[in-house]
């Protein structure tokens, strides 16, 4: 019999003692679901790596939702999913090194930047990012200088340094910045090998205060804020109509703040007292002032050793256990890392304390001195100081015998006492001029006062704690809010206990999600930030 006849259907039997037909159509359908040797196993795990590698080279947060509709109906499991978002994609060693120069076109302006990336570069190693804001933003042209002629701090580290630019009509304080760095910061994800809890923001005197901003409204991609030669107190200026800023978001994050005695732009005299008000409220700062320092760098030398190794040992925890956050009506940047805040009450709640906004009345107010270190710049008409004797342009030597330095406020609040004898030792036209008499600060001005001015009526803030897999939070004006969980950080499988306010408002076994864990990783773009379920919650 021929072999058509057996596949015609043959009653025959082989060896095996299974009719020869089904043996053939065994073999058939072994060879047709294993071609090349690949059975429908392989098949499947190889649809998974097409739709993750579309995943990783999508270059837009549109294209990389997309490509996780492909990857939900790949079969993949959770588990599988969150190991191959936790690995990430694998980086190729033929890409630009040195200074890279980049631009991004929005509503017809161009954003140049670039990149200075280690001529050694590794795909295979992490490397650290510093994002470095220039200066001088008014004085630049619309689109300013490509980023590849600002410079950069130089340092021992190999990193990869950020250089975006900014112009008059392109903050670094506005939206439209922080989009643009989170645009730049992707797209070198993109390319580069990044270490995602080592990205820090450093800037210089406009870039300097232009970190206070970030670190306000968009904390979540940095480790730590390095502002140099800058001032918070700018962004409260009215002329630039932000709106209101939150302080509070400043305790989310580590600060390293530099600024020189002689700086005719933001003085120590000036910087000081507001970097001890930030202290007093929660506000982890590491401050550098420079006792000879001018409006520029180069004391840099002897600052970049701390400056290098405050970097080196604040690494950003992406799940951190406690938060605190603040935004107001209509903000665009209500997020901070595992918390967002989705809705505000139709009516400002109570103030919530403590307020790193709200700091004390200055000693120096209340004795009616405005003064740069030691030096008077004015005095008000009928004060305590102009009855003592003071005159505008003195230098305060000392008070009390308490040597004045650049925190004239601090000693005034640490030596005198109201209704005590005072002793003012300045100098006046090159000589030396003793003053006393009795220290009789104002009574009539308010006890307290705003670091930032506060121009609108409703915000949301939430505080939180996390212990274990119970999270106790603390709102003040917002109406709902949502946790994001992650495999990290909470025991999926075991309850979770959201208690708002001291109700609890859930408590329950969370399930893992494809769908979310695919939504936040194209959002984020972050192999250390995986989030697997959400919580949301309407504060009762």
């Amino acid at each position: 019999m021929s072999t058509n006849g057996l596949i015609a259907g043959s009653s025959a039997r082989g060896s095996t003692g299974v009719p020869l037909p089904i043996v053939v159509a065994t073999l058939v359908f072994v060879l047709v679901s294993s071609v090349g040797g690949r059975s429908s196993n392989t098949l499947a795990d190889e649809a998974v790596d097409r739709a993750f590698a579309a995943f990783f080279d999508a270059f837009t947060f549109n294209e990389m939702m997309a490509a996780t509709d492909a990857i939900a109906m790949s079969g993949t499991t959770f588990d599988d999913a969150y190991g191959r978002l936790k690995k990430g994609r694998t980086y190729s060693e033929n890409v630009p090194t040195g200074v890279v120069e980049g631009q991004r076109r929005e509503y017809g302006s161009v954003y140049y930047y670039s990149l200075d990336v280690p001529a050694d570069y590794d795909p295979n190693r992490r490397y650290p990012v510093r994002i470095h804001l220039h200066g001088g933003v008014d004085a630049r042209a619309v689109g300013g200088r490509r980023g590849g002629e600002m410079g950069r701090l130089p340092g021992d580290e190999p990193r990869i340094h950020v250089l975006p630019t900014a112009w008059s009509r392109a903050r670094w304080w506005s939206d439209e910045q922080l989009a643009n760095l989170r645009i730049i910061l992707a797209t070198a994800k993109h390319s580069y090998n990044i270490d995602e809890n080592r990205v820090t923001l450093s800037g210089v005197s406009d870039g300097g205060t232009g970190t206070f901003y970030v670190a306000m409204r968009d904390t979540t991609p940095y480790a730590s804020f390095l502002p140099l030669i800058g001032s918070i107190m700018v962004l409260g200026n009215p002329i630039f109509e932000l709106g209101d800023l939150y302080p509070n978001n400043l305790l989310t994050k580590p600060f390293f703040i530099v600024n020189g005695e002689r700086d005719p732009v933001y003085p120590t005299g000036d910087v000081t007292p507001i970097v001890r008000y930030l202290r007093q409220g929660g506000v982890s700062v590491t401050y550098r002032p420079q006792p000879n320092g001018d409006h520029n760098t180069v004391w840099w030398p002897a600052v970049k050793a701390s400056f290098e190794t405050f970097e080196r040992e604040h690494a950003r925890n992406p799940l951190p256990d406690t938060l605190t956050w603040q935004c107001g009506e209509g903000d665009s940047f209500c997020r901070a890392h595992w918390l967002t805040i989705d809705r505000l009450t139709s009516t400002s709640g109570p103030e919530m304390r403590p307020d790193v906004n709200t700091v004390p009345m200055s000693a120096l107010r209340r004795f009616g001195l405005r003064a740069t270190g030691g030096r008077v710049l004015s005095i008000s008409q009928g004060s305590n100081a102009e009855k003592l004797g003071l005159a505008r342009f003195d230098l305060v030597l000392n008070i009390n015998g308490w040597p004045v330095g650049d925190d004239m406020d601090n000693v005034l609040e640490q030596c005198c006492k109201a209704g005590k004898p005072i002793r003012v030792t300045v100098s006046r036209d090159k000589q030396t001029v003793e003053l006393k008499g009795l220290y009789r600060p104002s009574t009539e001005l308010e006890s307290t006062m705003t670091l930032l001015p506060r121009r609108q009526s409703r915000s949301g803030r939430v505080d939180l704690v996390k212990t274990g897999n119970t999270v106790r939070v603390t709102t003040s004006g917002v109406a709902e809010y949502t946790l994001l969980i992650s495999p990290d950080q909470f025991k999926f499988g075991e309850p979770v206990t959201v208690i708002t306010n001291g109700q609890v408002s859930f408590t329950g076994v969370v399930e893992k999600r494809l769908p979310t864990l695919l939504k936040w990783a194209a959002r984020d773009d972050d192999r250390t930030m995986l989030f697997g379920a959400e919580i949301h919650v309407a504060v009762n």
